[in-house]
């Protein structure tokens, strides 16, 4: 579905810097200055209209979220979300997840988070799925020695793609569940296509996965 245009957009982006960060590549290699604080920084590419990393915030106070989406239309609703959580350990960018070390230094990051990504089902591009290897390499770089990746997605196709791609490239698979809401986790936050995709009786897949 296409989205329609918001002209507000980057008026809207620049007011709320407080939760937007209009200069992310100034702060490479120091985002826990940004935060004032030296807690775990935790990464979601795609973050969408925020559902998952407002509420991931107000369930992890000593946890330092930053949620990138490249879509202007969509990050100002991630933004009001924000904002009506109240919560102080987020910061949006808008930026594209084209080569995240040029947004974080080595292993700056404790995890990344994949939320229903792109599947790009056709092979021709393969290379834009968040789970081809040339992604993989980005995500060693920032991310701590014992950082992980946690996917979720209702694509059954990209999902045993992933599988594939982390165990080829030589990555741990400390998770895989083919029905995640059938285990209950008490911890699981939902984003808005988690809750679309589970009403509709879909089953909901996610691994979790660390380099070695």
């Amino acid at each position: 579905m296409r989205l329609r245009n918001k002209p507000w957009a980057d008026d809207f982006i620049k007011e709320n810097h407080h939760i937007t960060e209009l200069s992310p590549l100034s702060y490479k290699g120091s985002w826990r200055d940004l935060f004032q604080n030296q807690q775990a920084i935790h990464l979601e590419i795609g973050t969408g209209k925020g559902q998952f990393i407002a509420n991931m915030a107000k369930q992890h106070p000593d946890i330092n979220f930053i949620g990138m989406e490249r879509v202007k239309n969509v990050i100002v609703g991630a933004i009001k979300k924000v904002d009506e959580a109240g919560v102080r350990n987020v910061r949006l960018i808008n930026e594209n997840a084209q080569d995240l070390r040029d947004l974080f230094a080595e292993n700056e990051v404790e995890q990344i988070y994949l939320n229903f990504s792109d599947p790009w089902p056709k092979n021709r591009h393969e290379k834009r799925r968040l789970t081809f290897h040339t992604f993989l390499e980005q995500y060693e770089h920032i991310l701590s020695s014992n950082g992980e990746i946690v996917l979720k997605t209702d694509n059954r196709n990209f999902y045993e793609y992933s599988l594939v791609s982390f165990s080829q490239y030589g990555m741990e698979l400390e998770e895989v569940t083919l029905d995640l809401h059938a285990m209950g986790d008490p911890l699981n936050v939902m984003t808005e296509y988690e809750e679309k995709f589970l009403n509709k009786g879909q089953p909901i897949y996610r691994c979790r996965a660390q380099f070695r």
